[in-house]
């Protein structure tokens, strides 16, 4: 199984112009470095009690295992790394991830990017949301250009939260799991990402699909909450990296504040 999932959880192959279905194609013109959305979610794994204090999210008593996810933006995931503590920063995974070098992490090409919510370092290869600014598509009511471009980035962003949504919603194991050991739950978790990509692939009809297909459909029940308590990001890249980021952020607010209303 793991096998499988390998061969089907596979990198994007970075097309400058990918020809690939999905929404707001607009903005996607307007975000045209963005090449996949970058996020984390939490299944419920069984824990044994000795371990639990480590897996335990903060302020809840269920238990939780962090898997760190990128998809495309037909939700196909290209690359996915579990059994990741509840308490375990979101970033901290990502930092992780991109120096582990048993599993190469797929940079982007220098003149692209991944797009991520606020518990990520803004730096090359990473478009983070502006932090303590709002983001949320349905609460959103534009005021500042900052909340103007967390708002159009989080239109193109969630993506990853639509396919989450189907993933939990097609596999209900990942909201409850089995009582194996804790590596087993992770190749569980695996295999569930790799059948998604592979009903997404043979264009299987599915219901779950066609039901998170929209791109306005409600998320927070599906989505990790976002939680910005005020803890200090852990960073990679350099200073210019993050200052490169910047202005380009930058760049995109002239372009929605020019072309956008």
């Amino acid at each position: 199984m793991l096998l499988f999932a390998h061969d089907i959880i596979v990198p994007t192959s970075f097309n400058p112009n990918p020809n690939i279905p999905g929404h707001n194609k607009r903005l996607r013109r307007v975000f045209n470095g963005a090449v996949c959305a970058l996020d984390d979610t939490l299944i419920n794994p069984v824990v044994p009690a000795k371990k639990q204090d480590l897996y335990r999210n903060r302020g809840k008593n269920d238990c939780y295992q962090n898997v760190l996810a990128i998809c495309d933006f037909n939700m196909m995931f290209t690359f996915v790394v579990a059994a990741w503590e509840g308490v375990a920063h979101d970033s901290k995974i990502l930092l992780e991830a991109v120096e582990n070098p048993h599993a190469p992490f797929p940079f982007p090409p220098s003149d692209k990017y991944y797009l991520c919510d606020a518990m990520y370092v803004h730096t090359r290869g990473f478009m983070a949301l502006y932090r303590n600014v709002k983001y949320w598509l349905g609460d959103f009511c534009q005021i500042t250009n900052k909340e103007k471009i967390n708002h159009a980035h989080a239109k193109l962003w969630n993506v990853i939260e639509r396919a989450f949504g189907v993933l939990k919603a097609q596999f209900p194991i990942l909201k409850r799991m089995v009582p194996f050991s804790l590596v087993t739950q992770r190749n569980i978790a695996l295999s569930c990402f790799a059948f998604h990509n592979f009903i997404r692939r043979e264009r299987l009809s599915d219901e779950y699909f066609a039901r998170y297909d929209e791109p306005n459909v409600s998320l927070r029940n599906n989505n990790v909450p976002f939680n910005d308590d005020g803890d200090e990001i852990p960073t990679h890249g350099t200073a210019a990296d993050r200052e490169n980021m910047t202005q380009l952020r930058d760049e995109i607010v002239e372009q929605l504040m020019e072309n956008m209303e």
